[in-house]
């Protein structure tokens, strides 16, 4: 029997890509660490598929163990060395090293009292944007937050990854409208794009 709610067309066809769609993505994330995860898998995504991080999460999360930032800041030589030999995760040294620096300016944030979340969701006035109209690979609003976290130390933050994550944790609600979705996260909607 197939299912007859409409879906975003990228979460139609494949079981992996379908699930993430209808549980996961656009979902409101609120949680400091897991927004700081989520940030670091689109960084990893550049230039690939989601699909392709997607399959590879639990191995990113056994390989940076458990994305703890404590953890993965204090990574040395040893660890890119550990890293660059693991299969199971994408093995881009620059993208490793953006790991690192990340976890590094995630800390340094909370050291002196700005909270990740709070800081990220600043951006949308604390609710999901509702975005109308064709979805851009980036926008002003994911330059000037792209901006702010690279002044915070972060690297492979560029605005398209940003507005990707914008999308993946649910500041911006690009669900199609037709998406069974779109109006499910739309009741906690602010304000629209335009």
């Amino acid at each position: 029997m197939t299912d007859p709610r409409v879906r975003c067309p990228w979460g139609e066809g494949d079981a992996l890509l379908g699930a993430y769609h209808d549980t996961e993505w656009g979902v409101p994330e609120r949680d400091s660490r897991r927004l700081w995860e989520k940030l670091i898998l689109d960084g990893f995504q550049a230039g690939l598929s989601w699909r392709t991080i997607l399959a590879r999460r639990d191995g990113f999360r056994r390989a940076f163990e458990g994305f703890v930032p404590e953890i993965v800041a204090a990574y040395g030589d040893d660890e890119m060395a550990r890293l660059m030999a693991d299969e199971g995760i994408i093995r881009s040294r620059a993208k490793i090293e953006a790991t690192v620096r990340n976890a590094r300016a995630f800390l340094a944030m909370r050291e002196a009292g700005e909270d990740f979340a709070t800081f990220a969701w600043s951006f949308v006035e604390g609710r999901p944007l509702l975005w109308d109209g064709p979805v851009p690979p980036n926008s002003p609003l994911s330059a000037e937050l792209s901006k702010a976290l690279k002044k915070r130390g972060f690297t492979f933050v560029g605005p398209t990854i940003v507005f990707a994550w914008m999308e993946a944790t649910g500041l911006i609600n690009s669900h199609v409208p037709a998406c069974y979705r779109r109006a499910e996260i739309a009741g906690k909607t602010l304000r629209h794009n335009d």
